[in-house]
């Protein structure tokens, strides 16, 4: 065979190759590529090359964010649209994963660089900044960053062992790398519900070195859209009403192959539309709900791992709707277009759109309120009264708490209260709410399945959010996506919605009807929740409430191990579990069952907290009753997982666990504390908590 034969032969093998994989390359295409919500480049010269981008659109900031749930986005985007504003800096703002940055040091010295960064994890940095992490690390090693001047605002979480593990990784790594560091690290602490004023605090901060550092002169602030708005006559194919994504839409296409799999890859800006194929309700109670919801993914290329967690995409609740249009005096029928005035600029949600459909699908209209936001709806009071109590809430963060926060107020129903019940806010532009008020984002949930069991089916176990308001004329403050879920197992069980006393209904059928047949958005996000690969390690874990739910997956898959090898040798596997009564006893019915299967090496402890005439047992207590046990189990190799309440249970349990460290080795709790910190970086000692 001469080489003429054998480069025929190679092109034939390519083209087979590209033709059976035909819908899978058209899938990724359509990935990268897109519809008009391709988020390969913020701008639209499609460079990945942050310096050429920054240099073509003649930026002279540059604001970064790396979100793993979309919480540093928002704050990223506010800060970018305050810069502009009030200091009339032209910013750009941007996603990490979508550009490279071995030209970053290129930049003009003059331009800032404010970086916003969650932490995942055990003080990670998010999914899609990987390669960001792998560009900091390498450019200290070799002084790279030298001619930059940076801020960083952390997002975190206080409860986890690395709290704002992230932020503080990326601030020692610029610095290694000849980076000038303005300003201190903000730390936004979500265990604390204190994240908005934590970052307001330190934009402050943050704002006072600018101005000294760029010779800023501050103008008064008024609202200007992003954004060009056209208004539309008619709903076409290429409307959106509230689907996910553009790929939904009529005018596009989804991307199958040849057995009729639709193909992802599904990820938190492209989901899986699944059908609900079972939902239960599993507390006995008058007062509380918890469903258990099958979901049915076997038409998809989707994949998933005991242990991860199952985005859900919720919409808003009709009576949240109706209250947010007419408090704003909004047609939820009128039908418009957006065009991003800035090349860099994104739009928020898919468009062209109706405004019902942007309130109803895009937008958090009952989430909490940022201070900020007063400060800026100050322009359109609808007289000198209200503006004036806008002011003086915007500015003092200790009454804002009393008056709006602690309520519990979504922004129509502060509005509502500011106004004494009057709905006379239709001064607010329509462009103003739909950049100001947060994109409505997916709820997260522990899978509670196995995926050796479950191949094709994911289970998640979810509380029903309602309680009431002490302020009766606002209702109770509810959940969301739990409510969705809720509104689904009623109708899928046939039980009468209208007749149920349900705090708020919502459109199951969807958009276009997407959504019939008990169907959601969704997508798989990757856990670090894992069960040790060899079966004979032990295991602990700790997951009171719906904590649980993941921990019911991993006995899943041991059990699964049971019936499907031979011979299979497993450690001790200890599982503390707590509610308050046998009401709210999440699957009582099963345990037995798989106690049966694992014979001895499954054990679990439960304990009440409200049982009338009984003493308050938590997990934590009863983590103290077998210490000898936990003793035992840790000197073997254990592994230790714990599930569930951030505020309170996670940092009891890592006490407990820290005492029984130090009353076993006979050290300091100092000391046990360092073990149970290198047993957390070492993966023995794992945290999924809320």
């Amino acid at each position: 065979m001469n080489k003429t034969d054998i480069i025929v032969l190679g092109v034939l093998v390519v083209c087979v190759l590209l033709y059976t994989k035909r819908e899978t390359i058209k899938a990724i295409i359509a990935d990268i590529i897109g519809g008009d919500d391709s988020d390969i480049s913020a701008d639209s010269s499609g460079s990945r090359d942050i310096a050429q981008v920054l240099s073509q659109n003649n930026k002279n900031y540059l604001v970064l964010f790396a979100s793993q749930t979309g919480t540093a986005e928002d704050y990223a985007k506010k800060f970018a649209k305050e810069l502009t504003s009030k200091y009339q800096l032209n910013v750009m703002c941007v996603d990490v994963e979508n550009y490279d940055f071995e030209t970053l040091n290129d930049i003009p010295s003059k331009c800032m660089v404010s970086l916003f960064i969650s932490t995942y994890g055990e003080g990670d940095f998010p999914d899609g900044a990987v390669k960001f992490e792998d560009f900091l690390s390498e450019a200290a090693d070799s002084n790279g960053l030298a001619n930059i001047s940076i801020s960083t605002f952390g997002l975190g979480n206080s409860t986890y062992e690395f709290f704002n593990g992230a932020g503080k990784k990326a601030v020692e790594h610029m610095t290694n790398a000849g980076a000038t560091i303005v300003g201190d690290l903000g730390c936004g602490d979500d265990a604390a519900g204190t994240t908005d004023e934590d970052y307001m605090a330190w934009k402050e901060r943050i704002f006072e070195e600018l101005k000294e550092k760029l010779q800023l002169d501050e103008h008064d602030e008024s609202f200007e859209s992003s954004f060009k708005y056209e208004p539309l006559e008619s709903i076409t194919d290429d409307v959106s009403l509230g689907e996910p994504s553009f790929q939904y839409l009529p005018a596009s296409k989804l991307s199958f192959n040849d057995a009729g799999i639709q193909l992802g890859p599904f990820d938190a800006s492209h989901p899986y539309v699944a059908p609900f194929v079972k939902s239960v309700e599993l507390f006995k109670s008058d007062d509380r709900n918890c469903i258990h919801s099958e979901i049915d993914i076997s038409g998809s290329n989707m994949k998933y791992t005991t242990g991860d967690h199952l985005g859900i995409w919720p919409s808003n609740a009709n009576e949240k709707v109706d209250q947010f249009l007419k408090v704003f005096g909004l047609n939820g029928k009128n039908i418009f277009n957006l065009t991003p005035k800035d090349a860099t600029v994104k739009v928020p949600f898919p468009v062209p759109t109706t405004i019902d459909s942007a309130v109803r699908h895009y937008l958090e209209i009952t989430g909490p309120i940022a201070r900020q936001l007063f400060a800026q709806l100050v322009e359109f009071a609808p007289n000198e009264e209200i503006k004036k109590k806008l002011t003086v809430l915007s500015q003092d963060k200790d009454l804002f708490a009393k008056e709006i926060t602690s309520k519990k107020f979504n922004l129509a129903d502060a509005l509502l209260y500011l106004s004494n019940g009057e709905y006379i806010w239709t001064s607010v532009p329509w462009e103003f709410l739909l950049e100001n008020v947060s994109p409505l984002l997916p709820r997260y949930y522990s899978i509670s399945s196995s995926s050796l069991s479950e191949k094709q089916t994911i289970h998640i176990t979810s509380v029903v959010e309602n309680s009431p308001n002490e302020h009766a004329e606002i209702g109770n403050t509810i959940g969301v996506a739990t409510n969705l879920i809720r509104n689904i197992q009623l109708a899928q069980n046939k039980v009468d919605i209208a007749s149920s006393n349900l705090p708020v209904t919502y459109d199951l059928s969807g958009p276009r009807d997407l959504f019939s047949g008990f169907k959601l958005p969704m997508h798989v996000r990757r856990s670090t929740f894992r069960l040790p690969t060899n079966p004979s390690t032990p295991v602990i874990m700790i997951g009171p409430g719906t904590g649980v739910a993941p921990f019911r997956g991993f006995i899943r898959d041991r059990v699964h191990m049971v019936d499907t090898q031979e011979n299979v040798k497993f450690g001790k596997h200890m599982l503390f579990y707590g509610s308050r009564n046998t009401d709210d006893y999440l699957y009582q019915e099963e345990w037995p069952e798989y106690a049966k299967k694992l014979d001895t090496s499954f054990e679990m402890i439960t304990c009440h907290s409200r049982i009338p005439g009984q003493k308050k047992v938590y997990v934590q207590d009863m983590l103290s009753e077998r210490a000898a046990d936990i003793s035992t189990l840790i000197n073997d190799g254990a592994f230790i997982y714990v599930c569930g309440d951030a505020g309170r249970m996670a940092k009891d349990v890592n006490s407990v666990i820290t005492n029984i460290i130090s009353s076993n080795k006979g050290i300091s709790t100092e000391d046990a504390a360092e073990i149970v910190k290198m047993l957390k970086t070492s993966g023995r000692y794992q945290e999924d908590i809320w």
